[in-house]
């Protein structure tokens, strides 16, 4: 089971990112811009999810993937970090909302990250 120190370790593994307190929460950010959160009682996490694909997720796993009211009209999802398989799911969900954050510079320093293992 995943938990809120393991999206923390995973998250601050990404290059070039920061955690940072907002609205009483941990925030985590690359070179500045917001891609995961933990919100609440840090028993789930928010990322960025483009809107039609976090609709398919939370159709096909609505016991891992949920669309908090609040963040309805942005391109975020929450996930419940129990639901998770394992470490390897968690940062492929991470690495992806890295990449959906990350400045040209980065994506192309690290074309990989999180795919398949590399970098």
């Amino acid at each position: 089971m995943q938990e809120a120190e393991d999206v923390r370790r995973v998250a601050l593994s990404l290059p070039d990112t920061s955690e940072k307190v907002a609205w009483s929460m941990p925030t985590f950010r690359v070179a500045g811009k917001m891609f995961a959160t933990l919100p609440e009682d840090e028993s789930s996490m928010a990322v960025r999810c483009p809107k039609e694909e976090r609709d398919e997720l939370v159709l096909a796993e609505p016991d891992k993937f949920w669309i908090a009211g609040h963040e309805a009209q942005f391109a975020w999802v929450r996930v419940r970090l129990a639901a998770l398989e394992d470490e390897g799911e968690l940062r492929d969900i991470l690495a992806d909302s890295w990449r959906q954050a990350a400045p040209s510079r980065l994506l192309d320093a690290h074309p990989g990250l999180g795919l398949h293992g590399e970098d």
